[in-house]
């Protein structure tokens, strides 16, 4: 090894010479709460309970989605539709209890899949952080998607870009 080899000076200004490229490239970074990313199309969010043209839940408690889950995150009750509650839900049965535990959810897609009513997709919309695990297990009014007509700023919020009203 060399006298100049030995003080590492050629290192020191190669390295010094790609901090400099570096320097000058766009950065790969933005201002998050200012600036936004686009979405993949792909791109799959917290979960949403649909409803019909009419205001109505689509999920008919058939529990096919809690089967698909591959992680178990998702539990339900089902419950008879009462007398008078036709404007409510669309079929007789619906989910009294629909529940799911996003500490466990990866994110897979496949209760959308499984839903043979889409009743359930995955919004474009991130899981907040906290510090208290209950908060991460979301409840039906959690889910359910504001009424189109009744809130139409929070249902274009939490449609995104997809377009959610189906008659079926």
């Amino acid at each position: 090894m060399t006298f100049v080899e030995s003080l590492y000076l050629w290192n020191i200004l190669k390295g010094m010479g790609i901090t400099l490229k570096h320097f000058f490239k766009k950065k790969a970074t933005i201002s998050y709460p200012e600036q936004t990313r686009p979405f993949s199309p792909v791109f799959r969010g917290l979960h949403v309970l649909n409803r019909d043209e009419e205001g109505r839940e689509n999920c008919t408690a058939c529990g096919l989605c809690a089967v698909a889950c591959p992680a178990e995150a998702i539990t339900m009750e089902a419950a008879e539709r009462l007398p008078g509650e036709e404007n409510l839900y669309r079929e007789e049965k619906y989910a009294a209890k629909y529940e799911i535990n996003m500490l466990r959810c990866i994110f897979c897609g496949l209760c959308e899949e499984a839903c043979p009513k889409d009743a359930i997709y995955l919004s474009e919309t991130f899981a907040p952080a906290n510090y208290e695990r209950q908060t991460f297990i979301y409840g039906k009014p959690d889910l359910l998607i504001p009424h189109h007509k009744e809130e139409p700023e929070l249902y274009a919020k939490a449609a995104g870009g997809r377009v959610v009203v189906k008659n079926r």
